[in-house]
């Protein structure tokens, strides 16, 4: 049985004006989202993890940082753990983007969407799935723990996809900044055991 740790980078500075940050570079953590990324590495300090896995993007590998200190691992970086590619939509403020076309369908019907020159939603969820499974490959021990520190709609789409939950309703999902979701999965069960533990911001679970 593999037990994930489906963790949210930290508060940055991106999430604090409203804005998409998608696959920028140079988009770091807000000193809020230090403090989170610390008061993660305590929560989990009494977790023994065979690795820790993040996603390229500065804003994850800075709240991995903690946590792999406080194991004494190296992070280890995975392509398939990137944010979603909003296209031409990144960078963009959150109040232009709602007046777009496309708003109501990626909030309704997230399955037709495709962002434009970007991924569509099923490619996203297909990818992080995939990059899960072949992390259970490497992980495969009788009580494997691993940390894979990412972004907020990929992990609401792996959720998704392990709940047996139709794509089009994975917005239902809350992944709040600096968050756990725990998920196991062994050849003949899958369990979620923890979703959008938010200790490292308010200090007491927001299930």
């Amino acid at each position: 049985m593999t037990t994930f740790y489906l963790i949210r980078h930290g508060h940055n500075d991106f999430l604090g004006k409203r804005k998409l940050a998608g696959r920028m570079s140079n988009v770091h953590l807000s000193s809020e989202g230090y403090r989170q990324a610390e008061a993660l590495g305590r929560i989990l300090s009494s977790v023994k993890f065979e690795a820790i896995y993040a996603s390229p993007l500065e804003r994850a590998v800075e709240t991995a940082e903690p946590i792999a200190r406080d194991q004494g691992l190296d992070i280890l970086i995975r392509e398939g753990l990137l944010e979603i590619g909003y296209g031409t939509w990144q960078g963009q403020s959150l109040k232009t983007l709602r007046r777009r076309k496309l708003w109501p369908i990626i909030q309704n019907t997230p399955s037709l969407a495709r962002f434009p020159e970007g991924e569509s939603f099923p490619e996203a969820q297909a990818r992080v799935v995939a990059e899960i499974e072949a992390l259970r490959d490497l992980h495969r021990s009788k009580k494997a723990s691993i940390a894979c520190v990412f972004h907020s709609d990929p992990i609401k789409l792996a959720i998704a996809h392990y709940l047996g939950l139709p794509l089009d309703l994975f917005q239902r999902i809350t992944i709040s900044p600096a968050s756990m979701s725990v998920l196991t999965i062994s050849d003949s069960s899958i369990r979620v055991m923890g979703l959008n533990d938010t200790r490292a911001t308010y200090g007491t679970p927001q299930v």
